[in-house]
């Protein structure tokens, strides 16, 4: 795995998800490390100028006080039959991008440095195809439509739609960083997990990315 770039750690975001998600493996292969839950402060939601963000609405507020994100707890996708759980990710100790662990390969995980779901900006969760315990939560993921609704619930009793906009197939070796977590206006969902064939060590070479907007 490698470490996050310095231009990247300056600015907050994660190292190249296409070298970390190598714990999206073949039944049979190495499980990827646990992950450290609960480790990062919450997300403080801020528009861009610096005013703080009313996390029901996504509308800046009056006030000065940051608002704490809502957090993710659940994610369900009808059309492929996803009803998950979600936990917490950060980074490993070595800087790179931490995936659930494989005895948690039916268990979405939240990528806590960047924003949460329905704030603005790119929310990103990450899941399993397989791990060596078999079939994991996003084994399906391939088989999503555009403009499926992805629903995401909090844990202030929020229910969050998002609608797909589009899939991209990347060689992990050509992972689009930027595009995945770097900023944008928009209220979006990244939904990543791994595909294609495999490595010689068992691994898939490929990422799956969906795309949605919030609906």
């Amino acid at each position: 795995m490698s470490r996050l770039p310095a231009p990247f750690r300056r600015a907050a975001l994660p190292v190249l998800v296409c070298l970390v998600l190598t714990g999206c493996s073949s039944a049979g292969a190495d499980a990827p490390s646990a992950a450290r839950q609960g480790a990062e402060a919450p997300y403080t939601a801020v528009e861009p100028g610096g005013s703080p963000l009313d996390t029901a609405s996504g509308e800046a507020k009056a006030s000065g006080t940051p608002a704490v994100a809502a957090r993710p707890i659940r994610l369900s996708i009808p059309s492929i039959g996803v009803d998950s759980a979600v936990m917490r990710l950060g980074l490993n100790p070595d800087g790179t991008v931490e995936v659930p662990p494989a005895e948690k390969g039916m268990t979405v995980g939240w990528y806590t440095g960047n924003p949460a779901p329905g704030e603005r900006g790119a929310a990103v969760l990450i899941g399993h195809n397989d791990t060596r315990f078999g079939k994991a939560v996003f084994h399906d993921l391939k088989k999503i439509a555009k403009g499926a609704d992805i629903a995401i619930r909090t844990d202030r009793g929020a229910e969050l739609h998002f609608r797909v906009t589009g899939t991209e197939t990347v060689d992990k070796q050509a992972f689009p960083t930027e595009k995945v977590y770097g900023a944008t206006n928009e209220r979006a969902l990244r939904l990543i997990t791994c595909d294609g064939a495999f490595d010689a060590e068992g691994h898939p070479v490929d990422n799956l990315i969906v795309y949605a907007t919030r609906s």
